[in-house]
């Protein structure tokens, strides 16, 4: 949808917010941009997870100390959920290129209950949530479920571009409701301050 007006619910992790604060958020990237695109994983030597590879690979299997067994689980996470982001951002520009991307907006739902569903996800990941928000919102949206999005695990390519559509698409179910918004935002209420 596009330039309507409307009023949501965003959980601030990053920065608190401020009353009548305005983000003009226009083709801005967001933090799910820097988190999957540009952060590196590196052991003490400053060795990347391919590195570590290398050197660890014998004729006997591949043995890692603890410290590149951590660097190569965060880095195989991270580049699992990149990957996803890639696809979903290819089949909305192919197929849905009226919404807003999911690496250039803010999150948000559309009511206190769904979005006290986010922040029951975010704590179990002990992601540190600083306020809940209530925005006015002019611009882009798109309403998807969050379930939908394509998991991380390792089934073929084509199939997480199925799953892809599935969300663009979305469901009358929304288990997990989540609103892509862009455009002139404005913060109309801090709602929860912890």
């Amino acid at each position: 949808m596009e330039n309507n007006k409307m009023y949501v619910y965003h959980l601030v992790t990053r920065q608190k917010m401020e009353l009548g604060q305005i983000i003009d958020f226009n083709n801005k990237r967001n933090t799910l941009f820097h988190f999957f695109f540009e952060r590196e994983h590196l052991n003490s030597n400053g060795d990347d997870f391919i590195k570590i590879l290398q050197r660890n690979y014998t004729n006997d299997g591949l043995m890692l100390h603890k410290e590149d067994a951590d660097v190569a689980i965060k880095y195989m996470d991270q580049t699992m959920r990149a990957i996803r982001e890639v696809i979903v951002e290819m089949v909305r520009l192919e197929e849905h290129p009226e919404y807003p991307s999911r690496l250039s907006c803010l999150y948000a739902a559309k009511s206190y209950e769904d979005i006290l569903k986010w922040k029951e996800i975010f704590d179990s990941y002990n992601r540190k949530v600083l306020q809940i928000v209530k925005l006015q919102v002019v611009g882009n949206y798109f309403e998807g479920d969050g379930n939908l999005l394509p998991k991380e695990n390792g089934v073929s390519f084509s199939r997480k571009i199925e799953e892809a559509r599935q969300y663009w698409n979305g469901n009358a179910y929304n288990e997990l409701p989540e609103i892509l918004i862009n455009g002139s935002i404005e913060v109309v209420e801090i709602i929860d301050d912890f």
